[in-house]
């Protein structure tokens, strides 16, 4: 019971009180030390676990997880593309063809950088500690894709937060089935690079072609 609580408590500082905290006005330094030191906790927690450690997934399920993420890829380029094209057709595919420099850059840096701090943390540290907490799956998958957006609400972005929302669960019903950091990170990884290739980079504060 003691340790469920001091689980509860260290979720809503490290997932509500932290990014929420973001929004108010305090000195940046501060911010990057209290993100870099719950890393760094949630990193000594992992490492401890065996968790940290890249493990290949297992052979059965990279076709399924192929067949599936290939399907969803499929009608996120669909949304999207028509998204891009009806809003803002300036913008399809501009930052490929008139910075394609800039364009891989970007998609080495979100890959390797971004993508995989994030499902570190939201996937395999999240799931390892508070799955417990919470017996019904489809509740936690519902909770880590709200916690999951409430990530990036600094960006003070609506289409931020419902996008990331809907990653959130996608990405969390994928570590779901496999706990595989790898899978999950491939698919981030894949749906995140095809937003910034279409033309969303700005919308979502990535680097534009102005």
């Amino acid at each position: 019971m003691q340790n469920s609580v001091y689980r509860g408590v260290e979720l809503f500082l490290f997932f509500v009180l932290l990014p929420l905290s973001f929004l108010w006005s305090y000195p940046i330094l501060i911010k990057m030390i209290l993100t870099l030191g719950g890393f760094l906790y949630i990193l000594i927690l992992l490492k401890r676990s065996g968790l940290l450690k890249f493990r290949f997934p297992k052979k059965e399920y990279w076709k399924p997880f192929w067949r599936e993420t290939l399907v969803k890829l499929a009608i996120v380029i669909l949304i999207t593309g028509l998204y891009v094209f009806l809003i803002a057709p300036d913008k399809l595919f501009a930052v490929l063809i008139k910075k394609p420099q800039l364009w891989f850059m970007i998609l080495f840096i979100y890959t390797f950088l971004s993508v995989w701090p994030q499902e570190i943390i939201y996937r395999t540290f999240f799931y390892e500690r508070y799955e417990s907490l919470i017996t019904n799956k489809w509740l936690f998958i519902f909770l880590n894709a709200i916690l999951f957006s409430l990530a990036h609400i600094f960006l003070r972005s609506f289409l931020v937060q419902l996008l990331t929302f809907l990653g959130g669960l996608l990405f969390a019903y994928t570590y779901q089935k496999t706990k595989s950091t790898t899978l999950v990170s491939v698919e981030h990884a894949i749906y995140g690079n095809w937003l910034f290739t279409v033309g969303m980079g700005e919308m979502l504060a990535f680097p534009g072609v102005d």
